[in-house]
Order: structure tokens, then sequence, then C-alpha cells
């Protein structure tokens, strides 16, 4: 491969990183063809970018861009897929399937999610309990709503048994 291709491999790759929120380095050179589709399948449907990557040219990628990445580049060895991704679990859940069902591939090397390295497949539960964006707004709106229903409820029961204790009082009265 020429430099002028390696240098352009480099910019694409460092381009896709940037567009993405989080990525995953993943092992999955033993996966035959039919568990490879598989894959590819389960990460189109899921919005995931799968990419077979050179570990070199993606450590010069990682170089290029902002941020410290250099906790990754021990688990550049042997061959590596890049799953890029905007949901910070989906890829972890993903894998966690795979696992379910007996597979060994793919295995997680690391991660790079929510400003955060993660290293080792032992780091995949800690991944798939990561909320996206989306479920920590959901709760805290939760959380915020919680309250003002609260406070509405014991209005309404309250202004009922106000009403029953002033009327109370005025039968005693007369």
């Amino acid at each position: 491969m020429k430099k002028e291709e390696k240098g352009t491999i480099i910019s694409q790759i460092a381009e896709t990183i940037k567009s993405y929120n989080g990525f995953y380095l993943v092992e999955t050179a033993g996966l035959n063809a039919e568990k490879t589709s598989e894959l590819r399948r389960a990460c189109f449907k899921a919005d995931i970018k799968l990419l077979v990557v050179k570990n070199t040219l993606l450590k010069k990628a990682l170089e290029t861009l902002e941020g410290d990445y250099t906790e990754l580049y021990g688990a550049l060895k042997g061959s590596t897929s890049l799953m890029c991704t905007n949901v910070g679990n989906a890829p972890a859940k993903l894998l966690k399937d795979f696992v379910k069902k007996g597979d060994t591939l793919p295995a997680l090397k690391g991660a790079f999610v929510e400003e955060t390295a993660y290293l080792g497949a032992d780091q995949l539960d800690a991944l798939a309990s990561i909320k996206s964006k989306n479920e920590l707004i959901a709760d805290v709106i939760a959380l915020l709503q919680s309250p003002a229903k609260n406070v509405v409820s014991a209005l309404q029961s309250g202004g009922g048994k106000l009403h029953g204790i002033l009327e109370t009082l005025s039968k005693k009265e007369n």
C-alpha cells in the first residue's frame, strides 16, 4: 500500500470515529462467513458502523484526533474490527447477545464511550449498563415530574379532606 493510500485511509478512519459518539474494538478474526454476516446484519439494524481496520492505521488515526486514546493502544493486537456508535451501550448489548448464544467471538478488546476507555471483555457488563443520552433525559424528566404529581395529588385529595372537615365542624356548631 502506498503512503498516499495509507494517509487517505487514516483520515477516513479518523473522520468516521469523529462522526460517532463512541467506538468499540472487537476481535472478529475467528468468525466464519455465516457468523460474520449475522454480525453485520445485527450492526446494521442497531445503527452501528462495523469496519475491519489495520491496527497501525487505526492507531495513527487515533493519534490525529483530539482526546487521549493511549489506554486503547495495548488492545490493538491481532485483527481488529471497529464498531462505531452514537448509542454507547448498543454494541455492548449486541455483543452480549452473541455471548448468550454461546459464541466466544466477537470478543470485546476495548471501547471508548462517554470519554472513558474500557479495556477487556470483562467490561462488557459495565458497557451494557451505560445509559444512553435519551434514557438519561427520560430518567431526569420522570424525577422532575414525580414531585409535581405528588403536590397535585395532595392538593386534590387535601381539598376533599378539607371540605369534609369544614362540613363536620359546621354541623357540630349547629
